[in-house]
């Protein structure tokens, strides 16, 4: 997943309780205040930590029986949650050939056409989606 924003929230949890075993965060913004409001993993406490390892956390949470109850996700599952720029060098074609499906929730419009030119290039496929205002879209590149 990159991006774990509003629209990143909402996906991590829904893969979480779905029994997705093995997913990784990327995003490089930090909580603020006026993510609460709208970001539901975030609480008052995470303000000022990194967004990536903050849904990471949260997401391990409910499925280790802290929030939902026990048992909701398959045995093992790891949700790692790292703090980069998904434009950065070490995000090349090889590293997004190592995953069975991307899914994109960024809000910058050039880093999400950055990342569909690398889940092209891959032969990944991948989840586009994204908000405005009470709008969304979500539409598949194959």
């Amino acid at each position: 997943v990159v991006g774990a924003g509003g629209v990143g929230c909402e996906l991590v949890k829904n893969l979480a309780l779905s029994g997705y075993r093995n997913v990784l965060i990327i995003d490089l913004d930090t909580i603020d205040v006026s993510n609460l409001n709208r970001q539901f993993l975030f609480r008052r406490e995470h303000v000022g930590q990194p967004k990536a390892v903050v849904v990471a956390q949260q997401a391990a949470a409910l499925t280790a029986g802290g929030a939902i109850g026990e048992g909701c996700a398959a045995e093992g599952a790891k949700y790692e949650g790292r703090v980069a720029n998904i434009k950065d060098s070490a995000f090349d074609v090889a590293f997004f050939q190592t995953f069975d499906i991307v899914v994109n929730a960024l809000d910058n419009a050039d880093a999400r056409a950055h990342v569909n030119r690398m889940c092209v290039a891959a032969g990944v496929p991948m989840a586009e989606s994204g908000s405005t205002g009470y709008n969304g879209q979500v539409f598949m590149v194959l």
